[in-house]
Formats: structure tokens, C-alpha cells, sequence
């Protein structure tokens, strides 16, 4: 059970951060990726309630299922694309942010796979995640527990035993 419903007692500043991060998801990056970011961010973070409905949303996408399992694994796999790796490179350093920031090798990384604009859209969905990670994490939401409203049901997926 959630230790507070978050979402009921700060009603607009929710409705705010949802539509950030509805639009963040919108930007330039496809939507496939930034389910694969979310869900990997998701991972580092720790934050149950994200990885359920991140690997539900990829799932209901198409994505394999040896796919999600080596997202954990993503460096050592050879089923990710060169953009997929930057993207997920990108987001693991924002996530994890270095002591001395993101490094130059990181960041060319990324932009010898997308635009300068995709690297601010991508910046952005990274920042959308974690943020929500944290929500999650503090108030201890239950995973599985919105999959109705957000229409993760079609997944045929369940943390029901």
C-alpha cells in the first residue's frame, strides 16, 4: 500500500508534471526508445512501480522478450542498435550523474547517433523519469496497481500470482 497518494493532494502540481513528461515523450525521440530509456532508467533507480509499467509498455510496443531481459545487460548485448546504446549510454550517465559531470567521449557518443534536438528531447525524457522514479519510491506505489487506467491490462501481464 502507497504511503500517500501524491497525485490527490498535489493535484496541480501532478497534472503539470504529467503533461511535461507526456510532451517530453512526444519530442523527437520515437516512442519505442523512450519506453526502452524509461524502463532502463527505471531499473538503476530501483523504482518497482516504473519497471512494471515500462516493461508493460514495451511489451504491449512489440518489444522481445529476450530484448527486455538484456536491457539490464545492454552493453555486453548484441541485440541493441548503435542508437539504441547511445540513447541508453546518454541516460545512464544523466541517471548516475559522474562527480565531474557527463564527459565529452559521453556526449559524442550521443550526438554521433542524434541531433542536437534529439539530445535535448532525450535529456529531457531522462530528467521526466527519474523525477517520477523518486515519487514512486517515496510513496511506495504499488506496481500493477494503475495498469487499468493506463491501459497496460492488453499487456496480458500481471504481478497478480
Amino acid at each position: 500500500m502507497p504511503r500517500l497518494n501524491y497525485a490527490a493532494l498535489s493535484p496541480e502540481l501532478t497534472k503539470k508534471y504529467s503533461e511535461f513528461s507526456q510532451a517530453a515523450a512526444k519530442g523527437a525521440i520515437e516512442s519505442k526508445l523512450v519506453h526502452l530509456v524509461e524502463f532502463r532508467v527505471s531499473q538503476i533507480n530501483g523504482c518497482a512501480f516504473c519497471v512494471d509499467m515500462h516493461v508493460k509498455q514495451l511489451k504491449i510496443a512489440g518489444e522481445s522478450e529476450l530484448r527486455l531481459h538484456h536491457v539490464v545487460i545492454w552493453r555486453e548485448s548484441p541485440l541493441f542498435s548503435a542508437r539504441e546504446r547511445a540513447a541508453l549510454e546518454w541516460a545512464e550517465a544523466l541517471t548516475k550523474l559522474p562527480p565531474h559531470g557527463i564527459s565529452d567521449e559521453t556526449y559524442e557518443i550521443a550526438r554521433a547517433q542524434f541531433s542536437e534536438k534529439e539530445v535535448a528531447d532525450l535529456t529531457f525524457v531522462v530528467m521526466a523519469i527519474n523525477g517520477w522514479n523518486r515519487a514512486s519510491i517515496a510513496f511506495q506505489n504499488v506496481p500493477g496497481s494503475m495498469d487499468a487506467a493506463y491501459g497496460l491490462t492488453k499487456a496480458g501481464l500481471s504481478v497478480a500470482a
